[in-house]
């Protein structure tokens, strides 16, 4: 093996997704792990891109070297038909891919999508290869924001080239599930696609998993004995909104896998076919889940203005008997108050009258209401 060490790379890194997503600056992968220490032995030593690279090669389903300069991915392919090779760049440049368009003879079109950012999820087909884009997504429940993490692919009949343009999805965590099931590796490049395609399908499924924790958190704090009605509100719209977002990112990775899976493409092996099928039936497990809970939130939505409104009818209900109460008082004290004779005017009985009329009547009005549930 050859030793390793980091290549040169601007300090900055950021998870963005335009349309998918806000551009935000982060240290650490959505796993916590460094982004520049990840998948350490596949690091680049030295290569012709400016951007951080790793690379791996195996032969008969044998990973037997890692860490390569770029310019070496034509020896090992030509020094023997059986070699699949991986790259990974991290956010390269255009003249950092206009070398793998050279050396791999890749459209210009793909390079364009493949550096442009805000792609949507998709799969392009072209004479020697296919361009896949998809979306690594995981769920803050401390700020309610879905943060994703775009990542473009080229996959050729004997390579896989993924181009990361930001650090959120964890190109580590992606070898660590090649690693551990290497059995499949004689399946060449369709064993390096599924790995890809199951950690990133798995991250939309711990995402809605995480939703719908949220979402049973919600549901109690709408039903609380102290009203949370701002809070719930709240959570709620950036919980709607971060659903549009995973279900803008969930639902095309149906038609990914399912092209995938096309024999023409000659991509996905016959041993290899029930684990895509694992893979899609996640895809679909995950789009359904987000569907139903977009529902949901929107239920909760409607439910908290009904029983904000139910609360302001009975809070108008109170106030109305109560004024209804001391309108009484009110009414007989002015009746009293005028300014002329009536019976047992200027005597101490008809003080004791009126208000003994005054307390008998909210008495009785008190008595109503209450049966009534007003007060």
């Amino acid at each position: 093996m050859n030793s390793k060490s980091t290549a040169d790379v601007d300090d900055a890194s950021s998870t963005s997704s335009g349309a998918l997503g806000n551009r935000r600056t982060t240290d650490v992968t959505f796993h916590g792990s460094d982004p520049d220490k990840v998948a350490s032995g596949a690091l680049c030593v030295e290569g012709t891109t400016r951007c951080q690279a790793r690379t791996r090669v195996y032969r008969d389903g044998a990973l037997v070297s890692e860490g390569f300069p770029v310019a070496e991915i034509s020896d090992y392919l030509d020094a023997d038909e059986s070699a699949v090779v991986w790259l990974d760049l991290r956010n390269p440049d255009r003249q950092d891919l206009a070398v793998l368009s050279e050396e791999f003879g890749l459209h210009a079109l793909a390079i364009e999508d493949a550096v442009a950012p805000h792609e949507r999820p998709k799969l392009d087909r072209y004479q020697d290869y296919v361009f896949m884009t998809a979306y690594g997504a995981r769920w803050e429940a401390t700020t309610g924001e879905l943060r994703t993490s775009e990542v473009a692919a080229f996959i050729t009949r004997r390579a896989l080239i993924t181009v990361r343009k930001d650090d959120g999805l964890d190109i580590g965590a992606v070898v660590a599930r090649w690693d551990a099931s290497s059995d499949l590796s004689k399946d060449g490049v369709g064993y390096l696609v599924h790995g890809l395609l199951d950690y990133i399908v798995d991250g939309h499924f711990e995402a809605v998993q995480s939703m719908d924790d949220q979402m049973e958190l919600l549901e109690d704090q709408l039903f609380a004995d102290t009203p949370q009605d701002m809070a719930v509100q709240k959570s709620s719209f950036q919980l709607r909104k971060s659903l549009v977002l995973l279900r803008r990112i969930v639902l095309p990775m149906r038609e990914i896998i399912n092209a995938l899976m096309r024999r023409d493409l000659h991509v996905v092996t016959d041993d290899l076919m029930p684990y895509y099928q694992d893979v899609y039936d996640h895809v679909l497990r995950a789009a359904e889940w987000t569907d139903s809970l977009r529902d949901l939130v929107n239920s909760i939505l409607e439910t908290n203005l009904t029983i904000q409104g139910n609360r302001m009818n009975v809070i108008s209900k109170q106030v109305t008997g109560w004024a209804a109460i001391i309108a009484v008082p009110t009414f007989i004290t002015g009746f009293y108050g005028m300014n002329v004779p009536y019976p047992e005017f200027g005597r101490t009985v008809g003080f004791g009258i009126a208000m003994g009329l005054m307390l008998i009547s909210m008495f009785v009005l008190y008595i109503v209401f209450r049966r009534l549930s007003w007060l």
